[in-house]
């Protein structure tokens, strides 16, 4: 049994200060996925970089503050690698971790931003891990891709559909891509356990929704259709705080 935890931490060192280190330790996930970092190594100190009990990898983005993504592992991975793909890359995107039972990729999909001023970005980027997942699932390998989406699928995944159609994370061509991923058999895990609406990894700080729990899921476990017997549970940690975003836990025999 594993026990991954992915998190949107929005903002690593300010998740520190929050007590996010006190909780990995106590929560003692066997790996760490860690969106939104907003800093590169080279500024944290070693309680960041070299944590007891983990190896640790970053991916950050070439602009100060901004994106990045980080992986924390007990069990060092036969390989860690980018996407391969500058324009991602750049902006810290992407890492990809083999551990030989199943491949993982950790992920910060791009924002639309307000008007889709960034949505062929994000689409973009969306084609490549559809292209990744797939090359991956031909190659006879298991996936699990985490991370932030940036995208609520079903109206289900959002407090408020109505009111949001239109803005950044539910465009129709977000929720148009996500259709095709799953379509292509690429499993939600999260609604294998829990059917029913009122669950959210994200809620906003200037309406301060987390306290009406008005809020939107838009961080994810999927994983492809073989692997689906593999999961044995999808939680999302609610009560847990130190972002806008909450964890979420997958558990997977292997």
């Amino acid at each position: 049994m594993k026990t991954i935890t992915s998190w949107n931490v929005n903002g690593i060192r300010a998740a520190e200060k929050k007590g996010m280190f006190d909780w990995l330790h106590s929560a003692g996930p066997d790996i760490f996925c860690i969106q939104e970092t907003k800093a590169n190594p080279d500024q944290l100190a070693k309680r960041f970089t070299e944590p007891v009990g983990y190896h640790v990898w970053f991916s950050s983005a070439e602009k100060k503050g901004y994106s990045g993504v980080a992986l924390y592992s007990k069990e060092k991975p036969k390989s860690v690698e980018l996407l391969g793909q500058k324009e991602f890359d750049s902006e810290g995107r992407t890492l990809i971790a083999d551990y030989n039972d199943f491949i993982l990729i950790n992920s910060y999909f791009p924002n639309s931003q307000d008007g889709g001023k960034r949505l062929d970005y994000k689409l973009a980027f969306c084609q490549s891990m559809m292209e990744l997942t797939q090359r991956l699932r031909d190659e006879g390998r298991n996936i699990v891709l985490t991370g932030d989406y940036n995208i609520a699928h079903k109206p289900i995944d959002l407090a408020r559909p109505k009111q949001n159609e239109g803005n950044p994370g539910y465009l129709p061509e977000e929720r148009t891509w996500m259709d095709s991923f799953t379509e292509a058999g690429f499993v939600d895990t999260f609604r294998l356990f829990t059917k029913e609406g009122g669950h959210y990894t994200w809620w906003s700080y200037r309406t301060r929704g987390r306290e009406r729990n008005v809020g939107w899921r838009i961080d994810y476990f999927c994983v492809n259709p073989e692997f689906q017997s593999s999961v044995s549970s999808s939680t999302i940690q609610s009560d847990v705080y130190g972002s806008d975003h909450c964890p979420l836990s997958l558990e997977i025999n292997v």
